[in-house]
Order: structure tokens, then C-alpha cells, then sequence
């Protein structure tokens, strides 16, 4: 049976190449309900098949352009200067892509009518206090936190229909790119390395099949405002290590404790952060994975 009676929504994915942007992507490229376009700085998409164009979020022209000739019904702002210690001294550059990027994106948005879900951070919050809530008051750190809570703000005055998904620790199969925190740490054990792994940062890491999940439901349900998504377990990320190589039966023994302060990074992080996520729980049926059930997927896809 053919159905002629559909009209496709259209979605475009910033940061398509990144982490995030590959897993979008791939979900709503297999709904029919769906035309997807992905857009990231590199010439190329890492992913093969997909409708593809490349652009600079700190280019105005190119973003707008960008926007008004795809003229999506969703845009995903999965984009941003993630380089938590480099945006302590390379602050331009961050300011461009996380403030300006996102200003450029609601400027065209707004003019049809699109609807925005941009991806922020528990790093907002100094970890003082953790964890935390959507009301919570924001104290960040370091400049990349600033960038981010700036972004926030530039939405909320910007006039679109928005919705900001607060998250932290990101981690899940990603076929191209960097490795996640996962694939980093079974690596590394199995090729018998030393990790220093930090005791004291406390977080509820975020599997990023559930991420994309709550994105489903964002858009599914017309959801505006701010939402946390993160897992269901909070631990140290030393922890979260040692479960990832229990789980695969790696030698523990190559795992050191350490303190954040002991790495002299440019960047302070928040220790006791971590996100609450009873609003999207209620709001739009999010359900997280635990840790073991994510890395069963993970061990399953990746045939480990």
C-alpha cells in the first residue's frame, strides 16, 4: 500500500559529524516520515548515504543560507566548541561557534517558523550543589560552560520555539570520529595501558540512543522549554570505569584513582554535578537505560 497521503517532516542536523549528529541522523534516516539534511564543518559526511551539506555555524550567511533553502519544520543544534580546556584560551572561537552559531541559527529559524532543540550541558552549574534540577540556578566555571549557559540565554530571548536538552557524559557506538568514553576505556585496557581515572567528579552519564530517544519525543510531542536527559545511575567516573571493565573482564588493576586537581587542567570542572530527570520522565516518558543494559547494546553492536 503506498501512501500518498504523507508529507515528510523536514530535519536538519547541526554537528551531523559529531557523536550525537551520526546517531540522529542515522535513527530518523529509517523513518519514512522524515527528510533529513546533516550539516557539519568538514567537507565530507562521515556517515556514507546521507543528504549532506557543509557549513560554518560561525558563518551568518552560510548558516542562513543554509536554513532558508532546506526550510525545516526541526533543527537539531548538536554543533559546539566542545573543548572544554582549548576554550580557556581559545575564547573567540568559542564565543563564535557555541553563542554566535546558535544566534545565527534562531535569527533563520525564526523566520520560518522552525522549531530549534539545542544540546547543553550539566556544565552550567559549578558541582557545588549536585545534582541538579531544570530550575536550578546556573554558576558556571570556566568560559566553554560560559558559552553554553550564554547559548541558553540567547534562545530564551531570541522569540522561536526552542527547547534546551541539558545533558552530560555522552557515550554509545559511533561508527566515525573520536572514541567515546567506553570504547576508550576497553581499548586502553586491553592493550594492557594505564588509565587515571577521576574519583571525584559525580555524574549520571548519558547513553546517546536515550538522548536521541528524548529528541524523538521532543519533536513527537511539540515539547518547548528546558529538560534534563541523562542516565539513571550517578557515579564517580572512576566507577563507571571500573563497571565498564568488569563488564567486559578487563584487568581493573590498570585503573588509577586520581583527584580532578591532580591533572592541572586550564578548565575547573564541576565535581558533584550530574543532571535530574524526573521532568522528562513525567513530561515526555523518557526512560533511560542502567549502565549494564547499555553496555550489553554496545558489546552486541560493536561484537565485542
Amino acid at each position: 500500500m503506498t501512501d500518498f497521503g504523507i508529507i515528510k517532516k523536514r530535519l536538519l542536523v547541526f554537528g551531523a559529524n559529531g557523536m550525537l549528529g551520526q546517531r540522529i541522523i542515522e535513527f530518523y534516516s529509517s523513518l519514512n516520515a522524515f527528510e533529513v539534511l546533516g550539516s557539519s564543518i568538514e567537507d565530507e559526511p562521515f556517515l556514507k548515504n546521507i543528504t549532506y551539506i557543509k557549513g560554518n555555524l560561525s558563518n551568518r550567511n552560510e548558516v542562513k543560507k543554509i536554513i532558508q533553502d532546506f526550510c525545516p519544520d526541526f533543527i537539531v543544534n548538536a554543533a559546539a566548541f566542545t573543548n572544554v580546556d582549548l576554550s580557556e584560551t581559545e575564547r573567540e572561537t568559542a564565543w563564535k561557534i557555541n553563542v554566535k552559531g546558535v544566534e545565527y541559527i534562531a535569527e533563520a529559524a525564526r523566520a520560518i517558523d522552525a522549531h530549534l532543540i539545542h544540546i547543553s550541558t550539566d556544565y552550567i552549574f559549578d558541582g557545588k550543589n549536585g545534582p541538579y534540577l531544570e530550575k536550578d540556578i546556573p554558576n558556571p566555571l570556566g568560559y566553554y560552560a560560559r558559552t553554553k549557559l550564554a547559548s541558553e540565554n540567547t534562545l530564551k530571548i531570541s522569540g522561536i520555539k526552542y527547547t534546551i536538552l541539558r545533558t552530560n557524559v555522552l557515550y554509545g557506538v559511533t561508527k566515525y570520529g573520536r572514541p567515546d568514553f567506553v570504547k576508550w576505556v576497553v581499548d586502553s585496557l586491553r592493550e594492557k595501558k594505564q588509565i587515571k581515572i577521576v574519583t571525584d567528579q559525580i555524574n549520571n552519564p548519558t547513553f546517546i540512543d536515550d538522548l536521541v530517544q528524548a529528541i524523538n519525543k521532543i519533536i513527537e510531542l511539540h515539547k518547548e522549554g528546558i529538560y534534563n536527559i541523562g542516565g539513571s545511575d550517578f557515579l564517580s567516573r572512576y566507577d563507571f570505569t571500573l563497571m565498564i571493565a568488569d563488564f567486559f573482564n578487563l584487568d581493573k588493576s590498570l585503573i588509577i584513582p586520581i583527584k580532578t586537581e591532580e591533572l592541572n587542567q586550564s578548565a575547573r570542572r564541576p565535581l558533584k554535578s550530574g543532571l535530574i530527570t524526573i521532568k522528562a520522565q513525567s513530561e515526555l516518558g523518557y526512560k533511560p537505560h542502567s549502565i549494564t543494559e547499555t553496555l550489553e547494546i554496545i558489546k552486541k553492536e560493536l561484537d565485542w
